[in-house]
């Protein structure tokens, strides 16, 4: 019986030093400064329409990695991270395996390794409070300022999001904003100014990043047999993302589109 028991306490050790992982890009350029690891974790509360990648959103799916492993291949991408770079860690949303990636990036601390994570900001408690202490840089995604138009967009409110911005802002944790501009859903120039206005005074935001829309991902709808909600939505044009970019210019020092 005590070898049993043994048995059972090593395992529940193991599922704790494991994440659950959708995809590894080694040597990603779009998510935080600097060559970064990018990490992008399974499971997501939202549902947004124009998700590039639908397969990150059921927690049931993806593939379990060892923490021990990761911090392995990231040590082994180290002399790659000039200019700032380091590891991020995006979804799906990170924040719902907060527990886990706390001992994940104590290391990569402990390595001298910076760390990012990319967030829509639905979860709050104290496991993500614990590893935004971690955290070098937040990278926020607001997926719309009106409320119903964000329900509209992701299935929930931005109720949580704005709360976790504001937390945010509390501990003077760096942020980037990320904001997808999608034609005829989330380009509306007063929804831009209402973003504008409502981050300004936000100290610990350091830029704005416009996430041009894309149908990159539809393919991946239908291999999942689902229908593309956007489908027919136009890629913006050259003149569309000026208009955001100029916009927001009036509200944060540095806006840059991706």
């Amino acid at each position: 019986m005590s070898n049993v028991k043994t048995l059972l306490f090593s395992e529940k050790e193991v599922k704790r030093d494991l994440l659950n992982i959708h995809s590894i890009e080694s040597f990603g350029t779009f998510d935080g400064p600097g060559i970064r690891y990018v990490l992008f974790l399974q499971g997501c509360p939202f549902k947004c329409l124009y998700c590039a990648n639908p397969d990150t959103m059921k927690f049931e799916d993806g593939k379990e990695y060892r923490i021990a492993d990761v911090v392995k291949e990231a040590m082994n991408m180290k002399s790659y991270y000039t200019n700032g770079g380091g590891v991020t860690v995006s979804g799906g949303e990170p924040c719902c395996q907060a527990k886990k990636l706390i001992s994940l990036f104590e290391q990569l601390k402990i390595e001298g390794i910076h760390t990012a994570l990319d967030t829509n900001g639905h979860v709050m408690n104290q496991y993500v409070k614990n590893l935004l202490e971690l955290t070098d840089l937040v990278l926020l995604d607001v997926k719309h300022i009106n409320d119903s138009m964000h329900e509209i967009v992701t299935g929930k409110s931005n109720h949580k999001t704005l709360e976790f911005a504001n937390y945010l802002r509390e501990i003077e944790k760096p942020t980037w904003l990320r904001y997808v501009l999608v034609p005829g859903l989330t380009d509306k120039p007063e929804h831009l100014h209402e973003l504008g206005e409502y981050f300004k005074d936000f100290k610990n935001v350091e830029k704005l990043e416009i996430q041009p829309y894309h149908t990159l991902g539809e393919h991946k709808w239908e291999h999942l047999g689902m229908d593309y909600p956007l489908k027919g939505t136009p890629v913006n044009t050259k003149d569309q993302l000026d208009k955001a970019k100029e916009i927001f210019e009036q509200y944060f020092k540095e806006v840059v589109v991706n």
